[in-house]
């Protein structure tokens, strides 16, 4: 693969376009916070493989996940739509023995490429439904390695209440037992991977969806405790240092496989994206913003995101352009050559951002049920609702989400209002009740607001 010519780019670079269409390797992690990695902030946890990304490619400040919980992310991630298109999004987030599963019409992100001659391939976590025969492999992607479920015991590999055990760990349709840390078999499985598409003359999508740092919290060298484990939905247990070590064998497991793929001789025509699939948890840094995982403030869904391909992305860029998970779709469509309807979508194509050009405007949506959250941000601006209780914040003057001002700017308080309230008829309604799943989340809003 080649570099081809140069060709001009906005601001009169000129980047090297590569020979056709480009890899994609997609990098999830899982509750990162914000701020959690050193080029974000953090200074207390070491990442330099990610931090090298950065320096490497382009870092958005003002990237979102579409939800504060996973499921619903990981939904309008695969469809490019705001996941409350479908039922599966009100699921929030999707529990391990839920009935729910995405639609078999449901056009998705690998089912796109792979018409386009892509190989694609999924390893790491799914969290679209366990139901037989609506897995990855029912819904574009060709090989799949991972878990189905939300969360699992890193040496385990089950889902852990009491005494019931669930193991969850799947080659394809196969359930398999493994021995290793989850984090490190995910990374090890990944290069594998790449290794195996490279053989092939087709472009390949490799969506890799780490299950760090989402508790169950255990690190690498917790092999004692997983054994004694009685409990995966660990709300309470935890601590800062063991946070710590979860982050550091995310960060090394990715310089694995980012030191396979440049073996590989594929580093020039890879776009590797790395991102969070909501905000971070109670350990998670998401300084100067408010907030955390199952939450509308702006920890609860703003996250890292780092993009790097070499010869078109401007090393060591910043963009202050909004994104969110599901602009993934049609940017790698867009990037790959694919013609498509951008009405098809939620998202827009992030490549003219990517590519040196100058930021766009443009309105993002979100709700939560627990507590009843609401939330728009256009511009500088965001209208957030909270149990009843409604707010207007200029994020980029009050990060913290502390001043509320829509008895000053009232006009515009009330038209974000409004135009939350008309996007929200377009979407489907949630069924009768608050889920108790849905309440885990999100719980220490009603005390601080």
């Amino acid at each position: 693969m080649a570099a081809a010519a140069a060709t001009a780019l906005p601001g009169g670079q000129a980047f090297a376009k590569p020979k056709g269409p480009p890899n994609f390797l997609f990098i999830m992690a899982d509750d990162l916070g914000w701020a959690d990695v050193g080029c974000y902030g953090r200074d207390d946890i070491p990442t330099p493989n990610i931090d090298k990304l950065a320096q490497q490619g382009m870092r958005f400040t003002d990237a979102y996940a579409n939800s504060s919980v996973c499921s619903p992310t990981r939904l309008g991630l695969i469809t490019g739509r705001y996941q409350y298109r479908l039922p599966l999004g009100a699921e929030e987030p999707l529990g391990i023995h839920s009935d729910k599963r995405l639609p078999d019409e449901t056009s998705t992100m690998p089912e796109l490429l792979a018409a386009a001659n892509y190989q694609t391939s999924l390893v790491g976590k799914w969290h679209l439904g366990t139901v037989p025969g609506a897995g990855p492999l029912q819904h574009g992607y060709q090989s799949f390695w991972g878990i189905r479920s939300g969360g699992v015991d890193y040496f385990r590999h089950s889902f852990i209440m009491g005494e019931e055990e669930t193991p969850d760990l799947w080659d394809g349709e196969t359930p398999i037992e493994e021995n290793g840390y989850l984090t490190e078999l995910l990374g090890q499985r990944a290069s594998e991977e790449i290794l195996r598409m490279s053989a092939n003359e087709a472009p390949f999508l490799l969506s890799l969806h780490f299950t760090a740092p989402h508790w169950p919290w255990e690190t690498a060298e917790d092999i004692e405790a997983a054994r004694l484990a009685r409990n995966s939905l660990d709300f309470e247990g935890g601590s800062m240092a063991i946070y710590r070590g979860m982050v550091e064998s995310l960060d090394l497991a990715i310089g694995g496989v980012l030191k396979t793929l440049k073996k590989a001789g594929l580093d020039d025509n890879t776009v590797v994206v790395f991102t969070s699939d909501n905000g971070g948890e109670r350990f998670s840094k998401t300084w100067p913003f408010n907030g955390m995982k199952g939450e509308l403030l702006e920890g609860g869904i703003r996250t890292p995101l780092i993009v790097r391909w070499p010869g078109r992305i401007k090393k060591a860029s910043v963009t202050a352009q909004t994104a969110m998970s599901m602009d993934w779709l049609p940017t790698m469509l867009e990037t790959a050559g694919v013609d498509y309807d951008p009405s098809d979508f939620d998202g827009v194509s992030l490549l003219p951002a990517l590519i040196g050009g100058s930021v766009k405007d443009r309105k993002l949506f979100w709700r939560y049920q627990a507590h009843d959250q609401k939330a728009l941000r256009e511009g500088p601006w965001k209208y957030l609702s909270i149990a009843g209780h409604d707010y207007l914040f200029n994020i980029d003057d009050d990060p913290m989400e502390r001043a509320n001002k829509k008895t000053i700017e009232t006009e515009r308080f009330a038209q974000m209002q409004s135009e939350w309230e008309a996007w929200n008829e377009t979407m489907l309604p949630y069924p009768e009740g608050n889920p108790s799943w849905s309440n885990k989340f999100g719980g220490f809003m009603a005390d601080r607001y």
